[in-house]
């Protein structure tokens, strides 16, 4: 079969982008000295390329979560969240904080996919789990939704250069507590993993990076839209100051 002169090769181009990646983040490794500097400088790889793929409703930054009550989470390395119908992002000295009602996704970069990088990325994730999240009701054009969308289970995940994803992690991740549970992880040079709904898939080598962010795709898809954010709860906060 003749293939057409117009026609791409999508995997090839996410292969591409996978050497892209790694090249760049393996650079990184090598000549920055600075722990922090290298983490800030792989976050950023990691935010740029996510902000260049995902659809325009999302975004992508680091930044703290926050919920009604003025709680507050770690800082999360990439905070996939929905701007659209978020009303406000606080920015202060720096940082951003996006309340919890608005967020998709958490993830933690790291060097290398371990036993101890997976427990600190299921800690960060809790940190954005146990938050208060509202809900309202949706006016729009042709009435009301008066049922508020209950909140779904946020994402988490982890995003490394390296690292095996072993049967002893494996075996560690199918465990995780509920609020801690890591959807996936991608670790460049070896595999990329999703579980869903207790069910274990791992990608071949060469396709880490694809095989994550198609599945990242699909399953941003699945969540829908964020729940409608109850504002009179924060207008409460607010008045108790």
């Amino acid at each position: 079969m003749v293939k057409p002169k117009n026609q791409i090769d999508i995997r090839e181009i996410f292969l591409g982008m996978q050497r892209q990646m790694r090249t760049k983040l393996t650079l990184n490794r090598k000549i920055l000295t600075h722990p922090v500097v290298k983490g800030d400088v792989s976050e950023a790889e990691w935010i740029d390329m996510l902000s260049s793929y995902l659809p325009s409703r999302y975004r992508v930054d680091k930044a703290f979560v926050i919920d009604c009550d003025g709680i507050v989470s770690d800082q999360i390395d990439i905070v996939i969240y929905d701007r659209h119908y978020s009303p406000f992002i606080l920015k202060q000295n720096g940082s951003t904080y996006i309340p919890a009602e608005s967020v998709y996704a958490v993830i933690e970069v790291k060097p290398t996919l371990t036993a101890k990088n997976i427990d600190y990325a299921a800690h960060k994730a809790y940190s954005v789990r146990r938050l208060k999240r509202t809900t309202a009701r949706i006016v729009h054009a042709a009435g009301e939704i008066k049922k508020p969308k209950k909140p779904f289970n946020i994402l988490a995940g982890i995003l490394t250069i390296d690292g095996k994803c072993t049967d002893a992690l494996k075996t560690k991740l199918m465990k995780l507590p509920k609020k801690q549970t890591l959807q996936f992880g991608c670790s460049l040079d070896y595999v990329s993993f999703w579980l869903k709904k207790n069910k274990f898939e791992k990608s071949l080598q060469t396709d880490a990076l694809i095989f994550f962010f198609i599945n990242l795709l699909s399953e941003l898809q699945q969540l829908g839209t964020v729940s409608a954010i109850n504002l009179k709860a924060y207008i409460k906060t607010f008045k108790e100051k």
